[in-house]
């Protein structure tokens, strides 16, 4: 700054007309207004729409927003107490983001300005002759631990990475179910004669003429590495075959239904899905510890953002291969059980497919995944819009180039490849999920089961109640108790006719009547009623 140039500064509310502050004050209150009638109409509109799993996605959303609140009142209120934290200036020149020149010595006594270190493309930071803080340091020959204006750069972060997180998910799951549209018509399909002739029980064919095994077995692949690579390849090309979805789909209906039941298998993997979309559109914190790693191993001539940018590519592609990898297993498993099958193939859902005997892993992975794509999203949208394009962030464009290509190409394949194998192949788990029932049925399932309890509590009540006036009639009342509410089965449900459903709560719709074997209804009654 020239000798005569006058310095800048910034003028507090006491200098500001009073229309001004007005002015922004009116468009901020209605900006939020806004945005939070849109929030209140949505939720509306899936309650009508009785999208229960969506609206629960609405409420996390608004956790994640509420949480950002808490975010930006803490650095605000609190950045002034932390740019008076001072630490010694050895400390402070280290692991720095950018590469470091001194362009001029210490000037903040003379002229009011910090230490200023040229960044390539940064511009010079010029400080307010009101800030006491930097004086504060500088009187002890010390730096601040981070100035108010890092403080409030660093809060815009936060928000820009939670809204790419939030961007990113929607989007991944909406080319992800556009892609899988096409279901839709194969499960129409299935009700055609066409498809009941072609899998007519009383058909015997060998296994290998089966088109799911031509698909999937082969005498090279009988190797684990040959198969990896087989099943890598493969995801990139047409990765759920029509085959495929009805070899599962008739998997999943003869393990958990009755073979030859109307259920339609499409609406059931897009409310998984819903179900699904309400847990990855959050951030959990483990996630938020390892935006603090990224943050703390951000140091100049490192380039540690470029190999996370591999990371999530990375992920991608293995979980891919390994759902790909577990259609083959099935195709090998039908095999070698039986070289002659009867109709269709029959695949039989297991747990120990999957990674850790877990098939919810998979989901974890697939969240972890986005979250980092995000990061590097947000990241390059921050410095871009914060420093500039020319910024000493970008000061190696061949780096930049390929963290956005990385991240363009994570999105294209989570959305078109691994989004619809997660959503087909995880139904082939053991147990069933609990969007195989419909909401309504599940709704009057949690009724009937508050109802009972209640019931139960308050003859446990009046049984103990009558033991001390008339303890020779204790055991009869028990054996009544007990016998009055034996668990009911899946037929109780489907004929209305369970006592304690009409007694303790409303009786049950017809829609109940799912076709669900009575031997998996009753495993999960057991455990405390939870059907779901």
């Amino acid at each position: 700054m020239a000798a005569g140039e006058e310095a800048y500064t910034s003028r507090s509310l006491q200098e500001t007309p009073t229309w001004a502050v007005a002015t922004v004050c009116f468009v901020f209150i209605s900006l939020s207004i806004i945005i939070e009638y849109l929030i209140h109409r949505i939720s509306n509109w899936l309650k009508r729409r009785r999208k229960i799993a969506l609206f629960d996605a609405i409420e996390k959303l608004k956790s994640v927003l509420m949480v950002l609140g808490f975010m930006s009142l803490i650095l605000t209120v609190s950045r002034s107490f932390i740019s008076k934290i001072c630490i010694p200036n050895e400390v402070a020149n280290s692991m720095l983001p950018c590469r470091k020149t001194l362009d001029s010595i210490r000037t903040t006594q003379d002229l009011g300005y910090d230490q200023i270190w040229s960044f390539h493309g940064l511009h010079e930071r010029i400080l307010d002759d009101e800030n006491v803080s930097p004086e504060y340091c500088d009187s002890k020959g010390k730096t601040s631990l981070i100035s108010e204006e890092g403080a409030n750069q660093l809060s815009i972060f936060i928000f820009v990475l939670a809204a790419m997180q939030i961007v990113y998910t929607v989007l991944t799951m909406a080319l992800g179910r556009a892609k899988m549209r096409r279901w839709k018509t194969w499960e129409k399909e299935t009700l055609t004669v066409e498809y009941q002739a072609a899998n007519d029980p009383n058909r015997f064919r060998f296994t290998r003429q089966t088109t799911f095994a031509q698909r999937h077995i082969n005498p090279c692949t009988d190797a684990s590495i040959l198969l990896w690579t087989k099943c890598f390849f493969q995801q990139f090309f047409n990765s759920v075959a029509k085959v495929d979805y009805l070899t599962l789909r008739h998997g999943f209906v003869a393990t958990h239904l009755s073979i030859g039941s109307s259920f339609n298998f499409q609406k059931y993997i897009q409310r998984s899905l819903e179900d699904d979309f309400k847990i990855i559109v959050g951030i959990s914190p483990f996630m938020w510890f390892l935006v603090v790693i990224f943050l703390l191993v951000d140091v100049h001539g490192w380039n540690v953002y470029l190999w996370v940018s591999f990371l999530p590519l990375t992920i991608v592609l293995i979980m891919g291969t390994k759902l790909q990898v577990i259609l083959a297993k099935m195709a090998h498993r039908v095999e070698n059980q039986n070289s002659v099958i009867q109709g269709a193939p029959l695949v039989q859902p297991n747990d120990n497919f999957f990674w850790f005997n877990n098939p919810k892993f998979v989901l974890t992975l697939l969240h972890y995944t986005l979250f980092m794509n995000a990061f590097e999203v947000a990241f390059f949208v921050w410095v871009t819009t914060q420093y500039g394009i020319k910024s000493c962030y970008h000061e190696n464009r061949e780096i930049i180039a390929t963290r956005v290509v990385l991240a363009v190409t994570v999105q294209v394949i989570c959305s078109y490849v691994t989004l619809p194998l997660y959503a087909l192949v995880t139904q082939m788990g053991s147990n069933f999920k609990r969007a195989v029932l419909e909401e309504q049925t599940t709704n009057a399932i949690k009724q009937w089961h508050a109802g009972v309890k209640l019931k139960r509590k308050k003859q446990r009540l009046s049984s103990q109640a009558a033991a001390d006036d008339f303890p020779e009639n204790s055991n009869t009342i028990s054996t009544l108790d007990s016998s009055s509410h034996q668990r009911p089965t899946l037929a109780s449900f489907e004929i209305g006719c369970a006592p304690e459903i009409q007694e303790a709560g409303p009786a049950m719709p017809t829609s109940v009547a799912v076709e669900i074997q009575m031997a998996s209804v009753e495993k999960k009654l057991e455990r405390d009623y939870r059907v779901i």
